[in-house]
């Protein structure tokens, strides 16, 4: 007679995901990992991708390829559409089929989505960079306004088809305006330049009156005059009011002309946190417990953006990448306990600090030491710590080299329209 082994379903294959698995998979249990696409995404580089400095196969790695020696560990590729946890089993949408699946323990780690705060015309004109698929939108998008801007004869026209505005004074907005200042004014410039002379224009708009909120004061200040210093305008104590095809209106009547909005100020949890039946936090996240339990609810678990947890401060803990990968292992860590009837640990959290890159040897890094760099030394240390942090051997070589390629010739080579609309059978 046989023992059924534990079986433990794990939401998304984010960074909090994948310490959950990672943790478990040498254990007697079974896996099961479900995600809406088939890859693992390095989010810090999203930037990247949509500035045209990388190819979206550099910074995506397929899930099946990460734990195919696994054989514990399983992977379903499609939507969780309802959670069950009195019955201890979801239902999933694959291959428009739906699937219901049991559980002995459930992880949700499908992280946070845009929050557009109710602002109904920013969310149907705004850009965001929260996965892949929105980088190439814009990335399309960025490389089309050109094309027509090449051939506008009407300057007001074409001036606003080459300004581009970025709301959101965090490392995201920040990295985001700075390589796009670079794409235009260093890239783009040299191959349409001769039709109409282009110019662009890109604006950084903060609603509050700082950039980069949790670094030490002198470090903000940095990261404003770097990136003014490489071209970028910044905008601080103003927020976008109103959104139109053309332009941005701020709340001071301020309008900016324009046809891209960059949406990079506020996250909240994914819409995967309704479907527990809990009360929610603040900005749709879920209440743990220190232990990561989800309160109110048995055997669930949850890690990375989508929980609620203070620190020792009272404050929620950051929506990054470092605390969803120690939530993660210690999830798996609970379960491991639980499964040998041994008590469970609470979260602690280990600050290896923050960083922000803002351009071509620009950016500024608050390391775990508490040391403040800025300039070329913080930008050395964001490229290597991100090699690092990157997954698989190839795709850090790759990105590697477009890195050294872009820095000597300042050149992107991934500048290739994709029509998304589906071709016509001949």
């Amino acid at each position: 007679m046989t023992t059924q082994r534990p079986r433990i379903i794990i939401i998304g294959a984010g960074f909090g995901g994948l310490a959950v698995v990672n943790k478990l998979h040498r254990h007697d249990v079974d896996i099961l990992l479900i995600d809406r696409n088939n890859f693992h995404t390095f989010t810090p580089l999203l930037y990247q991708v949509a500035t045209c400095a990388l190819d979206p196969s550099e910074i995506a790695y397929p899930v099946r390829g990460i734990y195919r020696k696994n054989r514990n560990v399983s992977f379903l590729l499609g939507e969780v559409i309802a959670i069950h946890p009195h019955e201890k089993r979801i239902t999933v949408k694959t291959n428009g089929t739906t699937l219901d699946q049991s559980y002995d323990y459930l992880v949700i780690a499908t992280g946070s989505v845009i929050n557009f705060f109710g602002n109904d015309s920013i969310e149907q004109f705004a850009f965001g960079l929260k996965n892949l698929q929105d980088t190439l939108i814009l990335r399309n998008h960025i490389l089309k306004l050109f094309e027509k801007a090449t051939w506008t004869k009407d300057s007001i026209e074409r001036d606003a088809m080459t300004t581009m505005v970025v709301v959101g004074g965090g490392p995201t907005g920040l990295e985001t305006a700075g390589a796009l200042y670079e794409l235009y004014n260093h890239v783009l410039s040299r191959e349409y330049n001769r039709a109409n002379a282009i110019r662009a224009r890109v604006v950084l708009v903060e609603a509050s009156n700082t950039l980069l909120t949790p670094y030490p004061d002198r470090l903000r200040e940095l990261a404003r005059k770097q990136l003014e210093s490489l071209g970028v305008e910044v905008i601080l104590g103003k927020a976008v009011q109103k959104m139109e095809k053309n332009r941005v209106i701020l709340v001071d009547g301020e309008v900016i002309h324009t046809h891209t909005l960059v949406w990079s100020a506020g996250v909240k949890g994914s819409p995967v946190a309704r479907m527990l039946g809990v009360e929610l936090a603040r900005g749709d996240r879920i209440p743990v417990k220190p232990t990561m339990e989800v309160i109110g609810l048995d055997d669930v678990y949850a890690a990375g953006d989508i929980t609620y947890i203070l620190d020792k401060s009272g404050q929620p803990y950051a929506q990054v990448i470092t605390v969803a990968q120690q939530q993660g292992k210690l999830v798996a860590k609970n379960i491991i306990n639980r499964l040998n009837d041994k008590p469970q640990a609470e979260f602690v959290y280990f600050d290896k600090g923050i960083m922000a890159t803002i351009g071509r040897r620009r950016a500024v890094a608050y390391p775990f030491n508490k040391v403040q760099l800025s300039g070329f030394f913080a930008w050395i240390t964001w490229l290597g710590l991100h090699l690092i942090w990157l997954m698989g051997f190839r795709n850090r070589i790759n990105v590697f080299v477009n890195w050294v390629w872009n820095y000597l010739t300042y050149d992107r080579s991934v500048r290739i329209i994709l029509d998304e609309t589906k071709p016509q059978s001949g």
